[in-house]
């Protein structure tokens, strides 16, 4: 191959942008954008999302709950917008984490990954431990309980808790290939139980009017609706997350700086048109609607589809939500390690030498991988003897989810305000500046919605601030250990020159182009 040839070759031209950065080559670029796309749609599920959060927001708010998925959306996008620039410049192992250094400093990224991975680490043991509740409905649901809510006992959960998080992670060691078909299978799963189930709900079994989604049915019990509207926001800020996980892998994706924030925007704008057409679905066809708002229904969704589409029909939607579940604890897996390992190749990781190594054959940070799921272990042997403690495992996930991304955000706006213009392959241009603002803005009205006491006077303190107070736990260790153990002082790895690699970035692409 001649050295025109090679400098032309996409492979090669990633190489360039990856040594500019101050990095060499190790894994495969074997991630195309649909399978990028794949595992960002699978990590954020609408499936899983609406089947979720189906219950909660209509018993807190009724059906304009539904709203919330185009609030959220709407807000997320611009978030993502932000990140595709981000990524682009910088289509690093280890995103959130590689992003926050480049644009601020190593010990502000350290503690806005420290936050991030707790939520991850958090995310694998909720989702892995919610999806025993369907893999007993496929095993043992019948025609009366197709759910089959009574199976789920602690032993249960625990065992296939376990099962599925050993599975997942069997399946992320044998290489990129493996996740990247395992995410376009999971993702034609969901999009045919998505979109088929919803679509065929809106066709044949509707039996609400469309005018129901402006019908509150009464809640807010005298308390006036807005509040009610309000605590019904967890409908789309528990459902908008997974496609930062499609930067997370970014040096094994080809032409990363173009493909990844397409596959962003695709995550955001698919996932909530899936959301919609879904959740829509289950409200038009519900045959007693007060039923489930009043609470008197716990389990809808099942008694949904086996009044719609039988019990053969809903055995097959169990099946492919089992599918989904199983593809999302495989992304959040990978995206956790690539942040342990990215952290480690920075040397800002206790075992930094173990932690960033990547298997001569398989070509995937394999160490990182194990030591991911160890936390979930123990967690899972704690929700058995707590049952009750998994919502509150669960309650401060999602907070530590945005604080995360608003950090970038702002490091984002910070140095755009220094005179950053970002040198990547995909630019908002002059947009660039009123989207940040936009995001930010979005962002701590979230962070102010999740951080607020939940349930009633009645529960106890710590119950009605279990977000808040897990969030500040977390918080505060990591600033102890960023204080005490100082991480990275022996880093040499560069930090907050975002300006300086877009102006290199930008002549490299200027000399590549000159004839």
């Amino acid at each position: 191959m001649s050295m025109t040839d090679k400098r032309e070759s996409p492979l090669s031209e990633d190489d360039g942008h990856l040594a500019a950065l101050g990095y060499e080559q190790k894994f495969d670029r074997e991630m195309s954008l649909w399978a990028n796309f794949a595992l960002g749609f699978l990590y954020l599920s609408p499936l899983v999302g609406v089947i979720a959060q189906f219950a909660m927001g209509l018993t807190q708010a009724g059906p304009p709950a539904m709203f919330w998925i185009f609030v959220v959306a709407g807000g997320q996008f611009l978030v993502a917008l932000v990140f595709g620039e981000i990524v682009a410049q910088y289509p690093l192992a280890g995103g959130l984490y590689q992003w926050g250094r480049r644009l601020w400093g190593g010990r502000y990224a350290w503690l806005l990954s420290w936050i991030y991975i707790c939520g991850v680490v958090i995310g694998i043991t909720t989702t892995a431990l919610f999806s025993a509740d369907f893999v007993a409905g496929l095993l043992f649901g019948t025609a009366d309980d197709p759910g089959a809510s009574s199976a789920s006992t602690p032993g249960n959960r625990l065992l296939i808790a376990v099962a599925v998080t050993a599975l997942a992670l069997v399946l992320n060691i044998t290489g990129t290939r493996t996740l990247a078909r395992i995410s376009k299978i999971g993702l034609a799963a969901e999009l045919v139980g998505v979109l088929a189930v919803g679509l065929y709900l809106l066709a044949f079994e509707r039996r609400q009017p469309f005018s129901v989604f402006l019908d509150t049915m009464g809640t807010g019990h005298g308390g006036g609706y807005a509040g009610a509207f309000l605590g019904a926001s967890l409908v789309g800020l528990l459902l908008f997350y997974g496609f930062e996980a499609c930067g997370e892998v970014a040096e094994e994706v080809p032409d990363p700086a173009r493909r990844i924030p397409r596959a962003m925007q695709l995550t955001v704008l698919v996932g909530g048109g899936s959301a919609l057409l879904s959740f829509a679905g289950y409200v038009l066809a519900a045959p007693d609607l007060r039923a489930i708002v009043s609470g008197d229904l716990a389990q809808p969704i099942p008694a949904i589809l086996q009044n719609s589409i039988g019990t053969v029909g809903t055995k097959a939607f169990l099946v492919v939500a089992l599918t989904s579940f199983l593809a999302c604890v495989m992304g959040q897996q990978a995206a956790a390690s690539r942040l342990v390992f990215s952290f480690a190749r920075d040397r800002m990781f206790p075992g930094n030498a173990w932690f960033s190594r990547v298997h001569p054959r398989r070509k995937v940070p394999r160490n990182a991988l194990l030591a991911v799921n160890v936390p979930p272990l123990a967690l899972y042997v704690f929700v058995y003897y707590s049952p009750d403690s998994l919502f509150r495992i669960a309650a401060f996930q999602m907070l530590a989810g945005y604080v995360a991304f608003q950090m970038v955000v702002l490091a984002a706006l910070r140095m755009r305000l220094r005179g950053w213009r970002p040198g990547g392959a995909w630019s908002l241009g002059r947009a660039g500046l009123p989207v940040t603002v936009g995001a930010l803005a979005y962002g701590v009205v979230a962070i102010v919605l999740l951080a607020r006491p939940t349930g009633d006077g009645g529960l106890a303190f710590y119950d009605r601030w279990i977000a808040l107070i897990g969030f500040a736990v977390v918080v505060l260790v990591g600033l102890a250990y960023l204080l005490i153990a100082r991480p990275g002082a022996g880093s040499t790895a560069p930090e907050g020159d975002a300006i300086e690699i877009a102006d290199r970035l930008r002549r490299r692409r200027s000399e590549m182009e000159a004839p």
